[in-house]
């Protein structure tokens, strides 16, 4: 058997990995296992949306599944919809990568992405072909309903709507031409937001930028936000399950600020409570949910894996470094959306800029690097630095995590590429990168002995 789905659903290349034949097959799959009942499907705004939603819609068809066609909208909204209206959900996207990528992501009945184990249950039948027609009169239908009404309404009362409508906000979002041009500048406009939008028309080919919300991505945003005196600015993904800021004065806030700044919050908000997170996430975010009375949680890598940790203890609040932020009472996975909403409603309510809030954070330098490894290899290298390294302390529950009293290195395998990766953090940039340099050329020669 092969390995379809990888960190966060099937991607490919559009016509050459990523093609109909993969999606109509996926969606006799899913159907299969499923056996009967809805699925809500919805796309981001890349140019194979449609060729791809239809091909998995035929599949679940011929099963005898009904399928709900829910358009373009964000990720986080379809999951909200399967939530509350469907069995199972599909979304058609490849989130930040790049145009010429699409793929398929498979939502369970709560909202939440798949368990790895029923991806391995669809992968099965995927491969084995097996599939559960029905006869011609058993067939699904399909039907048309918007998923987007119902999310705002509920994003919005989870928010002080009188408090952010006081504060009169001047904010800039970048919508990256994704789904997100959807959402957010509907939800902040209703909260009495002054908002200008930059790429905020759904264009498949994201003119504007490349979708990853990095830095360097975001110079107009950078410029906009100055030049207009605004208060913050916000930047999407191309599926709008991620969120990234810039302060008042223009400066890009890493996404590890963001997630601080919320655990803060929520532990606060909750006199306590547990905060989840993976263990690549600065220490910034362990030392504010302590010093506030919380409990953290650490996790290995992976959005549904911290979303799951977060439901089986009744954690608060939970997300990770790359600005995907999860709201324990509003639903179990990443919104982007939300993430807006909450930050400006902080904002609006210590009355006080971004650059103030960000400035009070505990502060770590983190470093990041990645070397060839090939996926025959990983397993057995990982054991190999567990026996170099076996005279440190350590945690692996994701990779190897090595504690110094400098700071600490995370030494794990990319679940996506056939790197491995070396993050590195301390309370100072030179020692951070001299950290990751040394370890870095530790694994290298680690790789080198055993090819």
């Amino acid at each position: 058997m092969g390995e379809l789905f990888g960190t966060n659903g099937v991607r490919g290349i559009v016509n050459e990995d990523m093609d109909v034949d993969l999606a109509l097959d996926l969606g006799r799959a899913i159907g299969t296992w499923l056996g009967e009942g809805r699925v809500g499907i919805g796309t981001d705004s890349r140019l194979s949306n449609q060729m791809l939603k239809y091909a998995v819609a035929s599949g679940l068809m011929s099963t005898g599944v009904s399928v709900v066609d829910l358009g373009m909208a964000p990720t986080p909204a379809i999951q909200y919809y399967v939530r509350e209206n469907t069995d199972m959900g599909v979304v058609i996207t490849a989130s930040h990568n790049p145009p010429e990528f699409n793929g398929i992501k498979v939502v369970a009945g709560d909202g939440t992405e798949l368990l790895k184990d029923v991806e391995g249950e669809i992968e099965d039948i995927y491969f084995s072909k097996k599939f559960e027609y029905v006869p011609w009169d058993r067939v699904g239908s399909m039907i048309e309903d918007d998923p987007l009404d119902k999310y705002h309404e509920a994003v919005l009362k989870s928010v002080d709507e009188h408090t952010v409508k006081d504060a009169g906000l001047k904010i800039v979002v970048d919508c990256a031409n994704g789904v997100a041009g959807l959402s957010t500048p509907y939800l902040l406009r209703n909260l009495g937001c002054q908002v200008i939008t930059l790429n905020a028309q759904l264009d498949g080919t994201f003119p504007g930028h490349e979708s990853e919300p990095t830095e360097e991505n975001l110079v107009d945003l950078k410029s906009m936000v100055t030049s207009v005196g605004a208060d913050l600015g916000i930047a999407h993904d191309g599926d709008s399950d991620r969120a990234i800021f810039f302060d008042e004065m223009g400066n890009f806030l890493h996404g590890d600020k963001t997630l601080t700044l919320m655990a803060k919050k929520m532990v606060v908000e909750n006199d306590g409570g547990i905060v989840v997170t993976p263990v690549s996430s600065s220490s910034s975010v362990e030392d504010v949910v302590k010093d506030n009375g919380g409990e953290l949680i650490y996790t290995a890598v992976g959005s549904p894996i911290v979303a799951r940790k977060m439901m089986e203890i009744d954690a608060v609040f939970g997300g990770e470094e790359n600005g995907g932020l999860i709201f324990a009472d509003h639903q179990y996975c990443r919104d982007a959306p939300m993430t807006a909403v909450k930050v400006v409603e902080l904002i609006a309510r210590e009355g006080r800029a971004l650059s103030e809030l960000i400035a009070e954070l505990p502060d770590y330098a983190l470093d990041k690097r990645g070397l060839y490894c090939p996926d025959e290899l990983k397993e057995e290298l990982i054991a190999d630095l567990k026996e170099i390294f076996s005279e440190q302390e350590y945690d692996d529950t994701d990779g190897l995590k090595i504690y110094y009293p400098e700071g600490w290195v995370l030494i794990r395998a990319s679940g996506t590429e056939p790197k491995y990766r070396v993050y590195s953090q301390s309370k100072d940039k030179i020692t951070a990168e001299k950290l990751g340099e040394e370890h870095l050329k530790v694994v290298q020669k680690a790789v080198n002995d055993l090819s």
